[in-house]
């Protein structure tokens, strides 16, 4: 019966070997499938920017798919491979092996019966000779050489594509498209607004002025889609700004007395808040002028104490 015991250590091997080899192909499906899953679920966000609930949509059925892709090609293999899980029984290997030796499809299939045969003879000399016999032929037959690994590589190229998106993205500099439609969808109770088609630049250098001065406050749109009015809003009063060039435009301030919050918009797009500071100049509130007299004229000296108002409208005598 030593002959019989190693044939069933082979078919025992061959079965190990055959759930390896599904596990091998299932690590790829896996990851192929998986990574293809995970760009269609970013790239619908990418271009659809959908809505809390149907970026929760989105989340769920990628978590469900990648449960499914993991159970299905990574745990029932290695499950069955340890033999928690019933997989495949002599028999079916048996079918597997005469499948690729077809010389000893028969003489395999008849030791199993010889072999489970439970009559009343089971044990007769005869049918232990006919096991022996038959077990003594398959000896030489290397049942592993009916699992090849290397027929695993045609299935490479369906995990190694979604890598090279991923390669791509990455050195090309446009790994943003990834991480921010996957912060989106992760993030699904969230809201987010799509980026603006465009976007309001200030030209002038500084947002600075005199106090009662012309500010004249030039901006520029620069996105996709050129605006063709502007507003700005000061103090949560509308004004509309001149056009100047396409995409360029400007408002004049008059007389600032103090700083001022504004921004801008055009249709649907909003600026951010700026502030245009205001620095006060300085002037003059009171002057006073100790006047000294010659001695010729006979009259005592005189302090004259003129307030700011006074000043500037003796100034403005005296400069006629």
């Amino acid at each position: 019966m030593e002959k019989s015991n190693q044939i069933f250590n082979k078919l025992e091997i061959f079965i190990k070997k055959f759930y390896t080899n599904e596990l091998i192909r299932g690590v790829i499906l896996f990851v192929g499938f998986g990574l293809c899953y995970f760009l269609v679920t970013i790239f619908i966000e990418y271009f659809l920017w959908l809505q809390p609930i149907g970026r929760t949509i989105l989340f769920y059925s990628f978590i469900i798919v990648e449960m499914f892709l993991l159970i299905r090609y990574i745990i029932l293999p290695l499950s069955k491979l340890f033999k928690l899980q019933k997989g495949i029984d002599y028999k079916q290997a048996s079918e597997i092996i005469g499948n690729h030796f077809t010389e000893v499809s028969d003489k395999l299939t008849n030791f199993l019966q010889l072999s489970d045969n439970n009559s009343p003879y089971d044990k007769s000399e005869l049918l232990l000779a006919s096991i022996e016999q038959k077990a003594n032929s398959l000896q030489p037959i290397p049942f592993g050489n009916a699992i090849n690994f290397n027929k695993n590589k045609k299935f490479l190229p369906l995990a190694i594509i979604p890598l090279l998106f991923f390669l791509f993205f990455y050195f090309s500099g446009n790994s943003n498209v990834l991480t921010s439609s996957l912060n989106r969808v992760t993030h699904y109770k969230e809201q987010f607004l799509p980026p603006a088609p465009f976007q309001f630049v200030i030209l002038n250098k500084n947002l600075q002025t005199q106090q009662n001065k012309d500010f004249i406050l030039k901006v520029k749109s620069i996105g996709t889609i050129t605006p063709d009015n502007a507003s700005i809003f000061i103090d949560n009063t509308t004004y509309y700004m001149v056009k100047t060039a396409v995409g360029e435009f400007e408002y004049k301030i008059e007389k600032p007395t103090t700083n001022l919050l504004f921004h801008f918009e055009s249709g649907e797009v909003h600026s951010t808040d700026y502030l245009l500071k205001v620095v006060p100049v300085p002037s003059i509130l009171n002057f006073e002028m100790l006047l000294n007299y010659p001695a010729y004229l006979n009259k005592k000296s005189e302090l004259v104490k003129v307030q700011e108002t006074q000043f500037f409208l003796k100034a403005q005598k005296f400069l006629g």
